[in-house]
């Protein structure tokens, strides 16, 4: 059982199949823990990008802080232990302590986070702001939990919209 997961989610059109981005992609033969990533492929990258059918969305400061707002109540509301988020222009990495199962965790959180930005004015319900599939990584000990919050708010470049929650009181 994973004491924690840390979570990625990028916005729709930002990381496609075939990208050079980071590591590289996931695709359905790719996507086991410990398997290798989708080598770069200018060819598939670009029929990625040829079937979207909305134009890429980054998210500005507004709308990054709707971001962690939005996860950071989802947490508290759930008693969820959040330890750290920071929303990016492309993605959100989000550290968090729950027992709930970590693909209804992800669908939750990007749920709320598009609910509060469609409330808050930005796009309607019917934009798609999130790829459809992600990254959960089952974090089993303190000493991995330590090093993700560690790369959420202090590797990732300047901070943008980030909460560290190591010094919340706990919930549950």
């Amino acid at each position: 059982m994973a004491l924690a997961y840390f979570i990625t989610f990028t916005t729709y059109g930002t990381w496609v199949d075939g990208t050079e981005k980071g590591l590289g992609s996931v695709d359905r033969e790719h996507n086991q823990y410990g398997s290798e990533f989708v080598e770069p492929d200018p060819a598939r990258e670009a029929g990625a990008r040829e079937a979207m059918t909305q134009p890429i969305y980054s998210m500005d400061a507004a709308r990054r802080t709707v971001v962690r707002d939005a996860i950071v109540a989802l947490a508290r509301e759930k008693g969820w232990r959040l330890l750290a988020v920071h929303v990016r222009s492309n993605h959100v990495h989000v550290v968090i302590w729950t027992d709930r199962e970590p693909g209804r965790l992800m669908s939750d959180l990007k749920g709320r986070a598009s609910r509060d930005l469609t409330c808050a004015g930005f796009e309607n319900a019917e934009r798609r702001r999130w790829t459809r599939h992600d990254s959960t990584r089952h974090l089993f000990t303190n000493q991995e939990g330590e090093r993700k919050v560690e790369y959420t708010l202090d590797e990732q470049g300047p901070r943008m919209a980030v909460f560290d929650g190591r010094d919340e009181p706990r919930t549950k």
